[in-house]
């Protein structure tokens, strides 16, 4: 069983991959058994072209953009039962590289490849426009059909300001709970998705 952490910071290593990092943490630390696996993706040094709305993809069955890093991104997503994406709040809304990422699973849409696995979203701001980031987010999330375990909002805007949001930092820990009790009551999850 496989919890996918995205962030679609241009900070490697920024708020959001910390809030993500953190609740990814917290599932490695206390899985009780070897069987779930957690991995990390940063969108930071990746290229994610933007969709070209031809539509080519409902008979394709897959984005006809191949020569860059989405397909790579698409397929790990598929291979996985929880996905934990987020993204910094840039002018009220995510940024263009999380934006980018979603738009192509417009591809993935068409035959509901996503449908029936759980996510999680995050994202940080300064002080105002998380909601409406949230609200992006839990957009692709309802419209991919995912059972929506809930979401982390920190405030910060220096690498590593997050870390002193009390508030979400131990939401981290909820959602790392919230993600072991769904595992824990799945017996084979990967067959729920063939």
């Amino acid at each position: 069983m496989k919890v996918l952490g995205i962030s679609g910071s241009m900070r490697q290593d920024g708020n959001t991959a910390l809030l993500i990092k953190s609740i990814l943490d917290y599932v490695d630390e206390q899985a009780d058994c070897d069987e779930v696996k957690t991995e990390f993706i940063s969108l930071c040094g990746k290229e994610i072209k933007p969709c070209l709305g031809c539509d080519k993809c409902k008979d394709e069955k897959w984005c006809v953009i191949k020569s860059d890093d989405w397909n790579m991104i698409a397929e790990k997503m598929m291979d996985s039962e929880v996905i934990i994406f987020g993204s910094p709040t840039y002018y009220y809304d995510v940024c263009g590289q999380a934006k980018n990422l979603i738009d192509r699973t417009y591809s993935l849409y068409h035959d509901r490849k996503l449908a029936g696995r759980s996510a999680i979203v995050v994202t940080v701001c300064a002080d105002r426009g998380c909601d409406r980031t949230l609200e992006t987010l839990e957009g692709f999330v309802n419209t991919h059909e995912f059972r929506y375990l809930g979401y982390v909002k920190g405030k910060g805007v220096s690498p590593g300001d997050v870390l002193k949001d009390e508030v979400a930092m131990n939401k981290t820990q909820i959602m790392g709970k919230k993600i072991l009790k769904l595992l824990s009551s799945t017996t084979s999850g990967k067959e729920r998705f063939k």
